[in-house]
């Protein structure tokens, strides 16, 4: 029996089965479509480069079926359902420098798991609406100028992982209410003009980077999150103690420079058994803890402690810390003999250290002449008798008298 179609008639029933329209909907929901175009509209045309991101944004075609080099920094969701409209799940542009506004229709685009607009001119203050994006896992507005202060609806962003809000002009207080985000990891806010204390952020219990550094913060430290490997304070007006920093014991970088903070610098913080990196310079500190460290297991690398006001002889138990290369203990009021021990690491593990500007006395031990010029460092604006030709002595000393009855116990 003979087939009752021809190839001729086979050919001509694929093309109308192609001409036949489908049920497939993968276009981008006309509510995300728009919400791209306002924010398009709100920067400043002048700013949008030719080769940029949003130059790529020709809403002639759609966005989430655009191909090529079109929609640049868009990502979208795949509908399982035939009759589902595509989303806008990410937004992560290039820093072009675009000037404008963050329209608040940002605040309809409910599928965004990450929004980065960093290193842009974005001002005005982040909208309102931001606190409808609930399935944010990522928000970076980083080095832009906006101004206000946190949304108080950003707290609601129960899955945020990360949210960067550095190198602005917020102000106002950080919210106590962020400690309600429990998948937080990193909490980045420095280089603003944020106020107030330093909430207590122990509910973000994930927390991993904490970075508050360059604000108008005052007052003492609250309970930090016990997970913490990144502490950065700098340059605030905080102040009191910092033992409890000594409970961190996943700590990797602690960065507490230039603040207000008085007492000592503990043993506790010192013997922090994943520690790095301590930068405690241009405080009030009066004392300096270093115990032993001889079977101690310690990472400690870099320890900066100058301007301060620590006293007394220079710490031997420093050369008992395995890893150490940089040492700062510059601008102090330290007094006696430099440590015939510094001497012996100079040659070996030791490849910075800065001495001056302190109230040290006598001769320096023989391996400085040697090994100073393999390193970098100063001893200047001492009471020591430093030879010239050691590199390290560069500078000059103190006046004789300013440093009569400091070092007549060593003579």
């Amino acid at each position: 029996m003979h087939s009752v179609f021809s190839p001729c008639s086979a050919i001509i029933l694929a093309v109308l089965v192609a001409l036949v329209p489908t049920t497939v909907h993968s276009l981008t929901l006309d509510i995300d479509k728009e919400a791209l175009r306002l924010l398009k509209r709100s920067i400043d045309p002048n700013t949008i480069p030719k080769a940029s991101y949003i130059s790529s944004w020709d809403f002639s075609t759609d966005p989430c079926e655009s191909t090529g080099g079109q929609f640049q920094g868009i990502l979208c969701s795949v509908p399982l359902d035939n009759n589902a409209r595509s989303r806008i799940t990410a937004i992560d542009l290039d820093s072009a420098g675009y000037d404008g506004f963050l329209a608040p229709s940002i605040g309809n685009l409910t599928e965004l798991t990450a929004l980065n607009l960093g290193r842009n001119n974005f001002r005005g203050p982040i909208p309102v609406s931001m606190s409808n994006l609930r399935k944010l896992v990522s928000l970076s507005l980083s080095r832009n100028f906006f101004t206000g202060s946190i949304p108080v609806g950003v707290a609601s962003l129960k899955k945020l992982e990360m949210l960067d809000l550095s190198y602005n002009n917020l102000s106002g207080a950080i919210p106590a209410k962020l400690s309600g985000l429990r998948s937080l990891l990193h909490l980045r806010l420095s280089h603003n003009e944020f106020s107030g204390r330093i909430p207590d952020l122990t509910g973000s219990w994930q927390l991993q980077t904490l970075k508050l550094g360059s604000n108008l913060l005052y007052g003492s430290l609250p309970k930090f999150p016990v997970n913490l490997r990144t502490l950065s304070l700098t340059h605030n007006s905080l102040s009191g103690r910092i033992s409890q920093i000594g409970k961190l014991q996943h700590l990797v970088t602690l960065d507490l420079s230039y603040n207000r903070f008085t007492g000592l610098i503990t043993q506790e913080i010192l013997t922090l058994p994943e520690v790095v990196r301590i930068d405690v310079s241009v405080n009030h500190f009066t004392a300096i803890e270093v115990p032993k460290f001889a079977g101690r297991e310690t990472r400690l690398q870099q320890l900066d402690a100058q301007a301060n006001l620590l006293r007394g002889h220079m710490p031997i138990n420093l050369v008992t810390i395995e890893k150490l290369t940089s040492i700062n203990l510059s601008n102090n009021q330290f007094s006696g003999p430099i440590p015939s021990e510094y001497g012996v690491k100079l040659g070996t593990s030791w490849r910075s250290l800065y001495l001056d500007h302190n109230f040290l006395g006598g001769n320096l031990p023989p391996q400085f002449g040697i090994a100073s010029v393999r390193m970098r460092g100063s001893l200047a604006n001492n009471c020591l008798l430093c030879p010239q030709n050691v590199r390290l002595c560069r500078g000059g000393q103190r006046p004789v008298s300013e440093c009569v009855g400091l070092n007549d116990d060593n003579e």
